[in-house]
């Protein structure tokens, strides 16, 4: 039986914000009359509300462009309910021609939990998975299982993560071993899948994370440096990259880039990557959406400093748009800048 999208998207987000397994969250929920409600039922139910395997098709059809509609429908309908607007936050059309409304655009990260990533512990993790990849394909029947050096591998691991103050001699010396074992392991497996032994699809498929990400420690240990493209750090997340977000407390991130705007009070997701870029490459696409759905551009723009170049300056001019944040370059000798209107634009963009 077919289950309504308030209900699919309701367990979605109580996962998300609760970190509860597909199991909890189905619990949960029949548990609760507060979450029941949340997911749209009509009255309290003591039964399980689904089973907790549909929480895998909830995430594959609620993917993010349709999440994104979701939010512009609850957007549109909150607007239609709230007539009375000042005009600063008034994103529809109004009676006057030119420009209305304030947008507030910021980029930001959305951290994974995960370790942060150590090259000799990749590489250890790494050949792990390689020594249950040859344990999986050997057969008994075939004669002795290929040597992996399993208990060395772990002591020198162990020995050189226990130290507390490693030289980058040490650190060079415990990377090369890791890099050693591993590469013996890899050239066993493709020994045993040339014999025409086959790999389950999960193993296949982090074989070949472990292939790039040897490719890639070896390429940096070669080359003496610490970066290079598309760069793993974590087996479970390949796709997850360092961002740099230059703040004191964590300066790089794990996670997902997001560019978000804020107009009345109401957020849009504008742009989603996992990936690092710069997010002043994006502020015109979203002035362009804004246009779309209302008719108009903005009266005025709160950003960061770094959506101040020279192209999005431009293309504010010469649509009547004032984007805040400190001018280009050295201050004129007769320019006096409006030192309230700089403050009220801060004040109002760190709300």
């Amino acid at each position: 039986m077919a289950k309504p999208l308030h209900l699919a998207l309701g367990a979605l987000i109580i996962q998300l914000e609760y970190g509860f397994s597909d199991e909890e969250t189905a619990l949960m929920i029949q548990e609760s009359p507060y979450l029941q409600y949340f997911c749209g039922f009509a009255k309290y139910e003591c039964k399980l509300p689904f089973d907790p395997s549909l929480m895998v098709y909830f995430r594959k059809r609620l993917t993010p462009s349709i999440v994104g509609e979701i939010n512009e429908m609850i957007i549109k309908n909150a607007e239609k309910e709230d007539s009375v607007k000042d005009d600063d936050g008034d994103c529809g059309p109004g009676d006057s021609p030119e420009n209305v409304g304030t947008l507030i655009v910021d980029a930001t990260c959305a951290p994974s939990y995960v370790k942060y990533p150590q090259d000799i512990e990749l590489l250890n993790k790494a050949r792990e998975n390689t020594e249950d990849t040859i344990t999986e394909l050997h057969d008994p029947k075939d004669g002795r299982k290929p040597r992996t050096y399993k208990k060395q591998a772990r002591k020198d691991y162990l020995n050189m993560v226990r130290k507390k103050k490693k030289t980058s001699t040490e650190i060079r010396k415990g990377i090369r071993k890791q890099l050693q074992y591993l590469a013996r392991n890899l050239k066993s497996i493709d020994i045993l899948l040339g014999r025409w032994k086959t790999l389950s699809p999960k193993s296949e498929k982090r074989l070949g994370i472990v292939r790039a990400l040897f490719d890639q420690q070896k390429y940096m240990f070669d080359h003496r440096t610490h970066s290079v493209d598309n760069r793993i750090v974590t087996l479970s997340q390949p796709y997850l990259r360092p961002i740099v977000r230059g703040k004191i407390k964590a300066p790089v991130q794990f996670g997902a880039k997001l560019d978000i705007s804020v107009c009345s009070g109401f957020t849009r997701l504008e742009n989603q990557s996992f990936e690092s870029y710069n997010e002043s490459t994006t502020l015109i696409d979203v002035l362009e959406r804004y246009q779309m759905r209302t008719g108009k551009f903005p009266e005025r723009v709160l950003t960061d400093k770094i959506y101040r170049n020279r192209t999005n300056l431009k293309y504010c001019k010469d649509r009547g748009i004032r984007l805040s944040s400190p001018t280009l370059g050295r201050p004129k000798k007769n320019d006096k800048p409006d030192r309230k209107q700089d403050y009220r634009d801060i004040c109002e963009r760190d709300i």
